[in-house]
């Protein structure tokens, strides 16, 4: 479900949704509250109160702070992957200059083919989807590879350069792919304390007894806005492929360009 949130709904559009249905939400249950039991009004409680919502809070911001951290480093790494993909490309591009040109044209279009694949497989990967065809190209690849026959020491060097290049290449697609592929986002338990412990902190605040409403509902409102713009950052952190937050593929589109463009 949080999948399908963070691809069809525009970030700054599900922020709103978030902050208008949480924060308008709490006030509207503070009202309600309020006319049930008028009591709350009161500052009897509030020792009681300030106790548990000073431990709620504690828990909930180093929850939050330690999911949400959690989720950036998860993508900082699969951006890391997607660059390391993208270098080997340019690197192996790089290296053509030392093959006769027979040779170095076969792998160019080779590593064309293969990084315009890549590039059509990354969506399908997303939704979990497998893609042949970027498989056969990468054979392709290593078999353009496989005919070249060296004439120097220098090509010689260069070759095995290149093999150990697009084995990490390689790696770093297949790892790719299968994050891609694997990663659902959060498990239910997950969402269930963070929506336990977001609820506790809101509750919190709504029986908090203040004696004048508007500045009752202002501070409702604040805190129902602060854990909106949580919500907002765990989904969209939770899934490292999707949305605008999201891992890009520009490293492969750099390859695309410096394969297309041998004079750059």
């Amino acid at each position: 479900m949080s999948s399908w949130i963070v691809a069809n709904v525009p970030s700054w559009l599900l922020l709103i949704l978030l902050v208008v249905g949480i924060a308008g939400g709490a006030v509207l249950v503070r009202k309600l509250v309020r006319r049930k039991f008028p009591q709350l009004a009161g500052a009897d409680h509030n020792d009681a109160t300030r106790f548990a919502y000073g431990v709620v809070g504690f828990v909930y911001a180093f929850f939050i702070g330690f999911v949400v951290s959690g989720m950036w480093s998860q993508i900082n790494t699969e951006d890391g992957q997607a660059r390391d993909e993208g270098t080997a490309g340019i690197q192996l591009a790089r290296d053509l200059t030392a093959f006769d040109q027979p040779d170095a044209d076969r792998i160019r279009q080779a590593l064309l083919e293969y990084e315009r694949a890549a590039l059509a497989e990354w969506p399908q990967a997303v939704r979990g989807y497998e893609y042949p065809p970027a498989d056969k190209a990468l054979q392709r690849v290593y078999q353009a590879y496989q005919q070249v026959q060296p004439h120097t020491d220098t090509q010689k060097t260069f070759l095995a350069t290149s093999y150990g290049t697009l084995d990490k290449m390689s790696k770093a697609r297949t790892e790719r792919v299968m994050q891609a592929q694997t990663n659902t986002g959060p498990s239910f338990a997950l969402w269930t304390v963070i929506l336990l412990t977001s609820s506790l902190v809101l509750s919190c605040a709504i029986i908090y007894g203040v004696e004048h409403p508007r500045i009752h509902s202002v501070m409702v409102a604040t805190v129902g806005v602060l854990v909106a713009a949580n919500l907002f950052l765990v989904l969209e952190l939770s899934h490292p492929f999707l949305g605008e937050m999201a891992t890009s593929s520009d490293p492969l589109r750099d390859v695309i360009s410096v394969l297309s463009n041998p004079s750059t």
